[in-house]
């Protein structure tokens, strides 16, 4: 069974619908990548699974479930996680306080997740106490991932994780990506860094104009010509 599944999927934010029969599928140990150009609806399919706009046709299911237009805090309780692509920290709040936000619908200890977080991403664990607003934009990321992963998802969305990172917090993104899902949490991903997040990725989708062009693994998309003359630089 599809861990989360999209069925012809139709979505906006009023007016003409951004998504035009979408269709994806990921498995619980799978990285599933979403590129294309601007435009062509990735983070909306993000936000149409996540609940954060409305779906006007179409489906989607969660463990078999169906939870279309479902409301975040329907979602989260389920084991879905969403990192958004700005705005995905509390500033002035401390990196342990911005954890133990993502606990908030825990009712156990959840110590030793906050733990696992610290040994995930060291740099947080050092400055566990300063500002969230005082990092650095890869930092920050670390901790809005961190957060997402305080309430023990089983899918965890990103959108755009590397954007406006240098090459080497991009890189060091992208490997706790790979050991996120080797714990056991399917991955749904927006990236502009197009190749690299596809060289990782057990499931890719390109979408163009609210649609979809290409489908299949990571390695099949990078070595299609198609797909590399149109949406990879060549």
């Amino acid at each position: 069974m599809a861990l989360v599944k999209l069925e012809n999927i139709e979505a906006g934010y009023g007016g003409a619908p951004i998504l035009k029969g979408v269709n994806m599928e990921i498995g619980n140990s799978d990285i599933g990548v979403i590129v294309g150009p601007n435009g062509a609806g990735k983070s909306t399919a993000l936000k149409a699974i996540f609940g954060l706009l409305s779906v006007t046709g179409g489906s989607v299911s969660f463990r078999g479930e169906d939870v279309t237009n479902a409301l975040p805090d329907k979602l989260v309780p389920l084991g879905l996680s969403f990192v958004p692509q700005e705005h995905n920290v509390f500033t002035s709040m401390s990196v342990n306080e911005n954890l133990e936000m993502g606990a908030f619908i825990r009712r156990d200890d959840f110590s030793d997740t906050l733990t696992s977080i610290y040994d995930m991403f060291p740099p947080l664990k050092e400055k566990r106490w300063q500002n969230a607003g005082e990092l650095s934009g890869g930092q920050r990321q670390m901790v809005a991932m961190g957060r997402a992963l305080m309430s023990q998802p089983s899918l965890l969305l990103l959108d755009e994780p590397s954007a406006g990172l240098s090459p080497r917090y991009m890189l060091e993104i992208f490997e706790q990506v790979v050991k996120i899902n080797a714990s056991g949490v399917g991955i749904l991903m927006v990236e502009q860094n197009a190749r690299q997040a596809l060289s990782f990725a057990t499931r890719g989708f390109v979408l163009a104009n609210g649609q979809n062009r290409f489908t299949g693994t990571g390695r099949e998309l990078l070595d299609d010509p198609d797909v590399a003359k149109s949406f990879l630089g060549g």
